[in-house]
């Protein structure tokens, strides 16, 4: 009996003890069910933006805020969600897991790890939407993003903090833009970081891929970890058979990580691949959660939808850590149409455009950029002074070369001016083209270029320019390291680099001549 005395000690202890609360839970009811989207009744406290748990213990995010009901549509792919079933407010916007511990690896749009190389290692959190920074934080663009692609870094430079997109019709090369951009800045990272310089800034990029075959994502993967660039990336992706909810939330959830670089002063490159699929699950959703429907079918806030996304990206001031989120959408035209209802709205948002051309494409001129059509609105203010040294002319003398091409066909005869114009022209162009994922560094481009504006191509024939380009790139390599590390160090052109410029292409040039057949001795 000893035993149960002392028990019923203890129980009546606990309960004298028991100081029970009242706890308020906002709890609704599924209404109805429908292609990833759900209407509650009964959730009269949720707010926009917020998460939902259903009975499952899966995910929702609420959307439509109306009087009797609330929707909301479905982020986990494995939901079992039936008529009646019980939903409560988690009481916390919708984030995304932030810092070090992403880079190398891949999330969906919750966050979660899609690689199969366990759980990711972040103790901070950042909402997926978020008000953009002010003007007064931020300042104006003057570090370069180097690309590697020596008609981008020319004549249509991109700064840290710009947003630049890459617009086109399919299969004209977008990605690639995009990939030799993270693969250059990976060169350059490894280049800076191994130099010992304190003042290196590494850039970490993040690519989102949205509605893409998973196919070439692993491919793009396997690219990526392949030439080393990996372990400076995240990547978050939401396929083609992923839920309509999870391709619209990508983006944002990848902003998220770019912003948590840029807030503690690192600088960040941010594709968006593309934004046109983006728009269209964005539409799914607005229909199927019966929202007015506009132009082509989108709803009238389509344009607020990129226009939030994309003014994140800045370059912050000084006070604030000086740090940088670079953004490069991409937008698929059809049959070459810019002016469609997309790509216009973000042609109006973004700080200039690279826009390809199928018809260059289709004639071997890759990438296939048409100059006149392209622009950069950040201009050379991104470029160092050796790339406005030697590019300051090359975008009109190609514009020019354009337009007299056109005309040159209809007649022979052609006066002195307008022949030196069309040779230099063609020439440019051909040294301009370059084989994908093979980005060229900075200061082999500036020597590339001198090269051409000097004259020093003028007698080679033109379909014989880039071939020598890269004869000149593998001599330089071999037997002018020192000449190249001298000009990237100091960032522009003096009269003694100059000479010794003169005088590298003067050995090279003899070289040249003496095995053109073969590569040049040195």
């Amino acid at each position: 009996m000893g035993q149960s005395e002392e028990l019923l000690r203890q129980i009546r202890e606990e309960i004298a003890a028991l100081r029970p609360k009242v706890v308020e839970e906002n709890v609704g009811q599924v209404l109805a069910v429908a292609d990833g989207v759900v209407r509650i009744s009964g959730l009269s406290q949720v707010r926009l933006n917020e998460v939902v748990i259903f009975a499952d213990g899966s995910r929702g995010l609420a959307l439509n805020l109306e009087e009797d009901s609330v929707g909301a549509v479905i982020l986990s792919d494995s939901a079992q969600i039936s008529v009646g079933d019980r939903v409560k407010k988690a009481g916390e916007l919708l984030s995304m897991p932030v810092g070090m511990g992403l880079l190398g690896r891949t999330v969906n749009a919750m966050g979660e790890p899609i690689d199969g190389r366990g759980e990711i290692k972040s103790s901070d959190r950042y909402p997926i939407e978020k008000v953009a920074h002010g003007v007064i934080d931020r300042q104006s663009v003057s570090e370069p993003i180097q690309t590697g692609i020596l008609a981008i870094d020319s004549m249509i430079p991109i700064g840290r903090g710009q947003r630049e997109l890459i617009i086109g019709d399919r299969a004209t090369g977008k990605t690639a833009i995009a990939l030799d951009t993270i693969l250059s800045q990976a060169q350059i990272n490894r280049k800076g970081l191994a130099s010992g310089d304190k003042n290196f800034r590494p850039v970490y990029a993040i690519y989102v891929s949205i509605g893409q075959k998973r196919s070439d994502l692993a491919r793009l993967l396997q690219l990526l970890e392949s030439r080393g660039a990996l372990e400076y990336t995240v990547v978050v992706a939401e396929g083609a058979s992923d839920r309509a909810a999870g391709q619209y939330v990508a983006p944002y959830a990848a902003t998220a990580i770019g912003e948590w670089f840029m807030d503690n002063g690192m600088d960040a490159l941010i594709v968006y691949d593309d934004l046109s699929r983006h728009a269209v699950a964005y539409r799914q959703i607005s229909l199927i959660l019966k929202r007015p429907a506009g132009r082509q079918a989108f709803p009238g806030d389509i344009f607020y939808l990129h226009s939030r996304l994309l003014e994140r990206s800045a370059r912050l001031s000084s006070e604030l850590g000086g740090g940088s989120l670079t953004a490069l959408p991409i937008v698929e035209t059809q049959a070459g149409d810019i002016a469609a209802y997309i790509p216009t709205n973000i042609i109006s948002i973004t700080d200039g455009q690279i826009y390809l051309e199928s018809e260059l494409f289709n004639r071997g001129i890759r990438p296939a950029i048409a100059t006149g059509i392209s622009v950069s609105r950040v201009g050379s203010a991104a470029q160092i002074k050796a790339f406005r040294q030697v590019a300051g002319q090359i975008k009109l003398t190609l514009s020019q070369y354009y337009e007299m091409q056109a005309f040159a066909q209809f007649g022979s005869e052609l006066d002195a001016q307008t022949r030196q114009l069309l040779d230099r022209g063609a020439r440019i162009v051909e040294l301009f083209k370059q084989p994908q994922l093979e980005p060229k560094a900075a200061e082999m481009q500036v020597f590339l270029l001198w090269t051409v504006k000097n004259g020093h191509m003028d007698d080679i024939a033109v379909e014989q320019v880039h071939g020598a380009a890269e004869q000149l790139e593998g001599w330089l390599a071999a037997n002018r390291t020192t000449l190249l590390e001298k000009i990237a160090k100091k960032k522009e052109l003096d009269g003694e680099l100059e000479g010794k410029m003169q005088e590298a292409i003067t050995l090279w040039r003899r070289a040249y001549g003496a095995g053109r057949e073969g590569a040049p001795a040195a």
